[in-house]
């Protein structure tokens, strides 16, 4: 953090805002072209909440210190993985046991479909091709734009965050739902910037078929 906020470049201010707003739609055509990685990255980074939601909630939970997920997951919508790393430190396995009901009600319907996790994966897919095919100028202004500016870097740095720390969250999401014997050949994958871990949550077993994770509530039991 102390890079972030201290270290890194900070040469276009003015540029920085410039972009922030046609990245918001804030400003209309005004005859400049954006690049197009970086449009690929802002809108990729806008995907990334909704893949760490799948996976910490509930698989993530922290059950020891009572600490919430939802208020870090809400705040990583604007501060990335920035906003995550104290849940990160401060999460104490293991998670407390999913209640039946639980997973019909919002958020936990949203976020175990699979329609949620083919959207994201197809999303994802998409706008990596996008950034893929785009010339080799384009990324050499990329770069020059990394070099440059603060608010390109930081979001650069936090896509490498996000990318890092997915792959032992899929692995917990893996061990909790007790699919590691089947779905260990995705652990690789994981560490495949976005698309693997994406890939995991369309391919992974619903909570709902593996009712040993999940505990039925008091008044259903009797």
């Amino acid at each position: 953090m102390y890079y972030v906020f201290n270290l890194t470049p900070d040469q276009t201010p003015s540029r920085d805002m410039y972009f922030l707003k046609k990245l918001l739609n804030l400003k209309g055509d005004d005859g400049f072209r954006m690049n197009d990685v970086l449009i690929s990255l802002w809108y990729i980074m806008g995907l990334w909440p909704l893949v760490y939601s799948m996976l910490l909630l509930p698989t993530g939970r922290s059950s020891k210190n009572n600490i919430p997920t939802w208020p870090f997951l809400v705040l990583s919508c604007f501060g990335g993985a920035y906003a995550l790393l104290p849940y990160f430190v401060l999460w104490s396995p293991p998670p407390p046991p999913v209640e039946e009901n639980e997973l019909g009600k919002w958020p936990l319907n949203f976020l175990e479909s699979k329609l949620t996790g083919g959207v994201s994966l197809a999303a994802g897919i998409g706008l990596i091709i996008y950034a893929g095919i785009a010339e080799a100028d384009i990324w050499r202004e990329f770069y020059q734009y990394f070099r440059e500016s603060k608010f390109i870097h930081i979001m650069t740095l936090d896509f490498t965050l996000l990318s890092a720390f997915a792959p032992f969250w899929v692995y917990n999401d893996m061990t909790a739902r007790k699919w590691y014997d089947k779905g260990f050949w995705l652990l690789p994958l994981s560490f495949v910037p976005f698309i693997g871990p994406a890939l995991y949550l369309v391919l992974r077993p619903s909570l709902s078929d593996l009712p040993v994770t999940v505990t039925t509530t008091t008044s259903e039991q009797n």
